[in-house]
Protein backbone atom coordinates (compact mmCIF):
# COMPACT_ATOMS: atom_id res chain seq x y z
CA UNK A 1 0.00 0.00 0.00
CA UNK A 2 3.22 2.46 -0.67
CA UNK A 3 4.00 3.43 3.30
CA UNK A 4 5.28 6.79 3.92
CA UNK A 5 3.63 8.32 0.51
CA UNK A 6 1.44 11.01 1.40
CA UNK A 7 -2.56 10.98 0.63
CA UNK A 8 -5.55 13.74 0.07
CA UNK A 9 -8.12 11.82 2.26
CA UNK A 10 -10.62 15.28 1.33
CA UNK A 11 -11.35 18.75 -0.34
CA UNK A 12 -13.09 20.57 2.62
CA UNK A 13 -16.00 20.60 0.77
CA UNK A 14 -16.61 17.30 1.16
CA UNK A 15 -17.22 17.96 4.79
CA UNK A 16 -20.49 19.06 6.52
CA UNK A 17 -20.44 21.03 9.27
CA UNK A 18 -20.48 19.00 12.27
CA UNK A 19 -21.39 16.08 10.58
CA UNK A 20 -18.84 13.29 11.27
CA UNK A 21 -17.74 11.12 7.86
CA UNK A 22 -16.02 7.81 7.98
CA UNK A 23 -12.64 7.60 5.92
CA UNK A 24 -10.51 4.51 5.76
CA UNK A 25 -6.73 4.24 5.35
CA UNK A 26 -4.14 1.41 5.59
CA UNK A 27 -6.73 -1.00 7.18
CA UNK A 28 -7.75 1.64 9.76
CA UNK A 29 -10.65 2.98 9.86
CA UNK A 30 -11.29 7.00 11.29
CA UNK A 31 -14.00 9.43 11.73
CA UNK A 32 -13.05 12.67 9.99
CA UNK A 33 -15.40 15.95 11.04
CA UNK A 34 -15.06 19.36 10.64
CA UNK A 35 -16.22 22.09 13.06
CA UNK A 36 -17.97 26.07 12.43
CA UNK A 37 -14.59 27.41 12.34
CA UNK A 38 -12.84 25.32 9.74
CA UNK A 39 -10.83 22.76 11.60
CA UNK A 40 -10.48 19.60 10.79
CA UNK A 41 -9.88 16.47 13.06
CA UNK A 42 -9.76 12.70 12.87
CA UNK A 43 -9.98 10.13 15.33
CA UNK A 44 -9.85 6.22 14.84
CA UNK A 45 -13.40 5.15 14.78
CA UNK A 46 -13.39 2.65 17.41
CA UNK A 47 -15.27 4.47 20.49
CA UNK A 48 -12.65 2.93 23.38
CA UNK A 49 -15.37 1.89 25.70
CA UNK A 50 -17.35 -0.55 23.94
CA UNK A 51 -16.22 -0.16 20.41
CA UNK A 52 -18.70 1.60 18.73
CA UNK A 53 -18.43 3.24 15.46
CA UNK A 54 -18.16 7.56 16.40
CA UNK A 55 -18.96 7.74 12.05
CA UNK A 56 -22.17 7.13 13.10
CA UNK A 57 -22.82 9.04 16.16
CA UNK A 58 -23.07 13.35 15.67
CA UNK A 59 -20.93 16.08 16.61
CA UNK A 60 -21.64 18.65 19.68
CA UNK A 61 -21.18 22.03 18.97
CA UNK A 62 -19.74 24.28 22.48
CA UNK A 63 -20.03 28.16 22.82
CA UNK A 64 -17.06 28.94 20.81
CA UNK A 65 -17.96 26.88 17.75
CA UNK A 66 -15.57 24.02 18.25
CA UNK A 67 -16.92 20.82 18.21
CA UNK A 68 -16.54 17.37 19.30
CA UNK A 69 -17.41 13.94 17.56
CA UNK A 70 -20.55 11.96 20.02
CA UNK A 71 -20.48 8.09 19.92
CA UNK A 72 -23.48 6.64 19.28
CA UNK A 73 -23.71 4.04 21.72
CA UNK A 74 -23.39 5.62 25.41
CA UNK A 75 -22.73 9.75 23.92
CA UNK A 76 -19.42 9.64 25.16
CA UNK A 77 -17.75 12.88 23.72
CA UNK A 78 -14.46 13.17 22.20
CA UNK A 79 -12.64 16.18 21.23
CA UNK A 80 -9.60 16.44 18.36
CA UNK A 81 -7.23 15.30 20.94
CA UNK A 82 -9.14 11.92 22.02
CA UNK A 83 -9.90 13.12 25.27
CA UNK A 84 -13.23 12.62 26.87
CA UNK A 85 -15.17 13.34 30.24
CA UNK A 86 -16.84 10.30 31.99
CA UNK A 87 -19.78 11.10 33.15
CA UNK A 88 -20.00 12.19 36.51
CA UNK A 89 -16.76 13.94 36.50
CA UNK A 90 -16.15 17.56 35.41
CA UNK A 91 -12.54 16.41 34.42
CA UNK A 92 -11.32 15.63 30.93
CA UNK A 93 -9.64 12.50 30.52
CA UNK A 94 -5.78 12.04 29.12
CA UNK A 95 -6.39 10.95 25.44
CA UNK A 96 -8.18 7.70 24.69
CA UNK A 97 -7.29 7.25 21.52
CA UNK A 98 -4.31 8.91 18.88
CA UNK A 99 -5.75 11.21 16.84
CA UNK A 100 -4.86 10.67 13.25
CA UNK A 101 -1.97 13.29 12.26
CA UNK A 102 -3.68 15.49 9.63
CA UNK A 103 -1.80 18.14 7.08
CA UNK A 104 -3.63 21.16 6.04
CA UNK A 105 -3.53 23.06 3.30
CA UNK A 106 -5.59 25.31 2.18
CA UNK A 107 -9.03 23.24 1.48
CA UNK A 108 -6.71 20.04 0.70
CA UNK A 109 -6.60 17.21 3.89
CA UNK A 110 -3.62 15.04 3.72
CA UNK A 111 -2.38 12.44 5.70
CA UNK A 112 0.80 9.60 5.82
CA UNK A 113 -1.26 7.59 7.74
CA UNK A 114 0.96 7.76 10.82
CA UNK A 115 4.01 6.39 8.86
CA UNK A 116 7.42 8.35 8.18
CA UNK A 117 7.36 10.67 5.18
CA UNK A 118 8.92 9.27 2.07
CA UNK A 119 8.02 11.47 -0.37
CA UNK A 120 6.86 15.21 -0.04
CA UNK A 121 3.58 16.40 -0.47
CA UNK A 122 3.15 17.75 -4.48
CA UNK A 123 2.44 21.18 -4.06
CA UNK A 124 0.99 21.36 -8.16
CA UNK A 125 -2.92 21.61 -5.77
CA UNK A 126 -2.01 24.50 -4.34
CA UNK A 127 -0.56 25.90 -7.61
CA UNK A 128 -3.81 25.14 -9.07
CA UNK A 129 -6.38 26.29 -6.33
CA UNK A 130 -4.36 29.68 -6.49
CA UNK A 131 -4.79 30.43 -10.40
CA UNK A 132 -8.39 28.06 -10.77
CA UNK A 133 -11.86 28.44 -9.26
CA UNK A 134 -13.28 25.62 -7.30
CA UNK A 135 -15.91 23.39 -9.38
CA UNK A 136 -16.76 21.21 -6.99
CA UNK A 137 -15.90 17.17 -6.23
CA UNK A 138 -17.54 13.80 -7.37
CA UNK A 139 -17.50 9.99 -7.72
CA UNK A 140 -16.27 9.29 -4.24
CA UNK A 141 -16.07 5.77 -4.52
CA UNK A 142 -14.82 2.75 -2.43
CA UNK A 143 -13.39 0.31 -5.43
CA UNK A 144 -13.14 -3.91 -4.19
CA UNK A 145 -9.42 -3.55 -5.97
CA UNK A 146 -5.78 -3.15 -4.87
CA UNK A 147 -3.84 -0.08 -5.17
CA UNK A 148 -1.75 -1.42 -8.39
CA UNK A 149 -4.39 -2.71 -10.51
CA UNK A 150 -6.48 0.34 -9.40
CA UNK A 151 -2.97 2.46 -10.84
CA UNK A 152 -2.56 0.59 -13.77
CA UNK A 153 -5.79 0.96 -15.29
CA UNK A 154 -5.60 4.99 -14.73
CA UNK A 155 -2.96 4.70 -16.43
CA UNK A 156 -3.48 2.50 -18.76
CA UNK A 157 -3.68 5.30 -22.32
CA UNK A 158 -5.66 2.18 -24.73
CA UNK A 159 -8.69 2.09 -22.65
CA UNK A 160 -9.92 5.20 -23.64
CA UNK A 161 -12.12 3.97 -26.67
CA UNK A 162 -12.98 0.78 -25.00
CA UNK A 163 -14.16 1.35 -20.90
CA UNK A 164 -14.50 5.31 -21.38
CA UNK A 165 -16.16 4.58 -25.46
CA UNK A 166 -19.58 5.06 -24.29
CA UNK A 167 -19.46 8.61 -22.38
CA UNK A 168 -16.46 10.14 -24.59
CA UNK A 169 -17.84 8.40 -27.95
CA UNK A 170 -13.80 8.17 -28.37
CA UNK A 171 -12.98 6.60 -32.35
CA UNK A 172 -9.36 6.79 -31.96
CA UNK A 173 -6.22 7.39 -29.11
CA UNK A 174 -3.36 9.12 -30.71
CA UNK A 175 -0.48 9.10 -28.33
CA UNK A 176 2.34 11.99 -28.88
CA UNK A 177 4.56 11.97 -25.85
CA UNK A 178 5.39 10.95 -22.70
CA UNK A 179 7.53 12.44 -20.15
CA UNK A 180 9.66 10.83 -17.36
CA UNK A 181 10.56 13.11 -14.01
CA UNK A 182 10.54 10.14 -11.71
CA UNK A 183 7.84 10.08 -9.14
CA UNK A 184 6.05 12.85 -11.58
CA UNK A 185 5.29 12.33 -15.59
CA UNK A 186 3.41 13.81 -18.17
CA UNK A 187 1.21 12.24 -21.07
CA UNK A 188 -0.12 14.08 -24.24
CA UNK A 189 -2.74 12.43 -25.98
CA UNK A 190 -4.91 13.34 -28.77
CA UNK A 191 -8.20 11.06 -28.83
CA UNK A 192 -10.89 11.47 -32.44
CA UNK A 193 -14.18 11.70 -31.01
CA UNK A 194 -17.09 10.78 -33.49
CA UNK A 195 -19.82 13.03 -35.39
CA UNK A 196 -22.92 14.68 -32.72
CA UNK A 197 -25.55 15.74 -34.49
CA UNK A 198 -27.24 19.19 -33.30
CA UNK A 199 -30.21 17.19 -32.43
CA UNK A 200 -28.30 14.87 -30.16
CA UNK A 201 -26.55 18.05 -28.51
CA UNK A 202 -29.72 19.96 -27.73
CA UNK A 203 -31.19 16.94 -26.17
CA UNK A 204 -27.59 16.09 -24.23
CA UNK A 205 -26.18 19.30 -23.92
CA UNK A 206 -23.14 17.93 -22.24
CA UNK A 207 -22.07 16.74 -25.71
CA UNK A 208 -21.35 20.47 -26.44
CA UNK A 209 -18.43 19.98 -24.10
CA UNK A 210 -16.57 17.25 -26.52
CA UNK A 211 -14.71 18.80 -29.67
CA UNK A 212 -14.25 16.19 -32.70
CA UNK A 213 -10.71 16.11 -31.58
CA UNK A 214 -9.81 16.26 -27.87
CA UNK A 215 -6.48 16.65 -26.78
CA UNK A 216 -5.74 15.62 -23.44
CA UNK A 217 -2.63 16.41 -21.04
CA UNK A 218 -2.38 14.20 -18.33
CA UNK A 219 -0.23 15.39 -15.70
CA UNK A 220 0.61 12.05 -13.25
CA UNK A 221 1.80 12.14 -9.60
CA UNK A 222 3.09 8.71 -7.98
CA UNK A 223 1.37 7.29 -6.35
CA UNK A 224 -1.60 9.25 -5.38
CA UNK A 225 -3.39 11.97 -7.98
CA UNK A 226 -3.60 12.16 -11.85
CA UNK A 227 -4.84 15.78 -13.29
CA UNK A 228 -6.35 15.98 -16.53
CA UNK A 229 -5.82 19.42 -17.99
CA UNK A 230 -8.25 20.28 -20.68
CA UNK A 231 -8.61 23.46 -22.64
CA UNK A 232 -11.92 24.70 -24.77
CA UNK A 233 -13.18 28.05 -26.04
CA UNK A 234 -14.93 28.31 -22.82
CA UNK A 235 -11.78 27.86 -20.83
CA UNK A 236 -9.82 25.72 -19.05
CA UNK A 237 -10.52 22.77 -16.64
CA UNK A 238 -7.99 20.48 -13.96
CA UNK A 239 -9.56 17.49 -13.48
CA UNK A 240 -8.15 15.94 -10.65
CA UNK A 241 -7.99 12.49 -9.88
CA UNK A 242 -7.14 10.91 -6.50
CA UNK A 243 -6.16 7.49 -5.17
CA UNK A 244 -6.34 6.30 -1.21
CA UNK A 245 -5.38 2.82 -0.64
CA UNK A 246 -8.18 1.93 2.10
CA UNK A 247 -6.86 -2.00 2.58
CA UNK A 248 -4.90 -3.99 0.73
CA UNK A 249 -7.98 -4.89 -1.60
CA UNK A 250 -10.00 -2.02 -1.20
CA UNK A 251 -8.85 1.29 -3.22
CA UNK A 252 -10.80 4.59 -2.71
CA UNK A 253 -11.33 7.30 -5.60
CA UNK A 254 -12.99 10.32 -6.15
CA UNK A 255 -12.74 13.35 -8.61
CA UNK A 256 -11.67 16.72 -7.77
CA UNK A 257 -12.44 20.23 -10.09
CA UNK A 258 -11.02 23.44 -10.89
CA UNK A 259 -11.61 25.66 -13.81
CA UNK A 260 -10.40 29.33 -15.16
CA UNK A 261 -13.58 30.70 -16.88
CA UNK A 262 -13.33 32.58 -20.02
CA UNK A 263 -17.01 32.45 -20.56
CA UNK A 264 -19.86 32.76 -18.38
CA UNK A 265 -21.34 29.62 -20.04
CA UNK A 266 -18.40 27.05 -18.73
CA UNK A 267 -19.73 28.27 -15.36
CA UNK A 268 -23.33 26.84 -16.21
CA UNK A 269 -22.10 23.92 -17.59
CA UNK A 270 -19.64 23.27 -14.32
CA UNK A 271 -22.05 20.37 -13.30
CA UNK A 272 -22.25 18.56 -16.67
CA UNK A 273 -17.85 18.88 -16.30
CA UNK A 274 -18.63 17.06 -13.00
CA UNK A 275 -21.13 14.43 -14.11
CA UNK A 276 -18.16 13.88 -16.74
CA UNK A 277 -16.08 13.03 -14.29
CA UNK A 278 -18.94 10.89 -11.98
CA UNK A 279 -19.58 8.87 -14.83
CA UNK A 280 -15.69 7.69 -15.87
CA UNK A 281 -15.53 7.02 -12.28
CA UNK A 282 -18.50 4.88 -12.50
CA UNK A 283 -17.10 3.29 -15.77
CA UNK A 284 -13.54 2.36 -14.36
CA UNK A 285 -15.00 1.14 -11.55
CA UNK A 286 -17.08 -1.43 -13.86
CA UNK A 287 -14.35 -2.05 -15.39
CA UNK A 288 -11.96 -3.56 -12.59
CA UNK A 289 -14.68 -5.76 -12.00
CA UNK A 290 -14.74 -7.29 -14.99
CA UNK A 291 -11.18 -8.21 -14.66
CA UNK A 292 -10.04 -11.69 -13.66
CA UNK A 293 -7.23 -10.95 -10.74
CA UNK A 294 -3.37 -12.19 -11.38
CA UNK A 295 -3.64 -12.88 -15.46
CA UNK A 296 -0.32 -12.91 -17.03
CA UNK A 297 -0.19 -10.37 -19.70
CA UNK A 298 0.69 -12.41 -23.21
CA UNK A 299 -0.36 -8.90 -24.98
CA UNK A 300 1.31 -5.65 -24.95
CA UNK A 301 -0.12 -2.64 -26.74
CA UNK A 302 1.44 0.09 -28.09
CA UNK A 303 1.72 3.05 -25.52
CA UNK A 304 1.76 1.16 -22.33
CA UNK A 305 4.65 3.51 -21.16
CA UNK A 306 2.16 4.82 -18.49
CA UNK A 307 1.76 1.76 -17.14
CA UNK A 308 6.06 0.71 -17.43
CA UNK A 309 5.74 3.83 -15.21
CA UNK A 310 3.59 2.48 -12.59
CA UNK A 311 5.02 -0.67 -11.90
CA UNK A 312 8.40 0.84 -12.22
CA UNK A 313 7.99 3.34 -9.04
CA UNK A 314 5.38 0.73 -7.52
CA UNK A 315 8.10 -1.78 -7.33
CA UNK A 316 10.82 0.14 -6.29
CA UNK A 317 9.21 1.98 -3.91
CA UNK A 318 10.43 4.49 -2.70
CA UNK A 319 13.41 4.86 -5.04
CA UNK A 320 13.39 6.88 -8.38
CA UNK A 321 15.43 4.47 -10.93
CA UNK A 322 16.26 4.16 -14.41
CA UNK A 323 15.28 3.67 -17.16
CA UNK A 324 13.98 6.74 -18.14
CA UNK A 325 10.53 6.03 -20.12
CA UNK A 326 10.75 9.75 -21.57
CA UNK A 327 9.90 9.45 -25.35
Amino acid sequence: MLVGAPWLLAHKSMLEVNKPKKISLYGEDYVLWKDRTGKVSALPNTCPHMGAMLSEGWCQEGEDKTSVVVCPFHALEFDGEGCTVLPGSNKKTLPQIKPLELIIQGDFIWSYGGYEPKIPIPNILNEIASQYEFIGHAGDTSVKTDLLSMLLNMHDYNHQNGTHRPLFRIEEVRFEQFIDNGHQSHAFLTNVTSFSSWAEKISNPSLLLLPKVLKAHLENHFPHLVIFHGKTGLGKVAQIHLFVPESETCTRTYVIMYGIINNPALKFLGQSFLNFARVIVEQDTDILHKIYPNTPQKIKLNNEVGMDWVRRNFENWSEIVEPNLSR
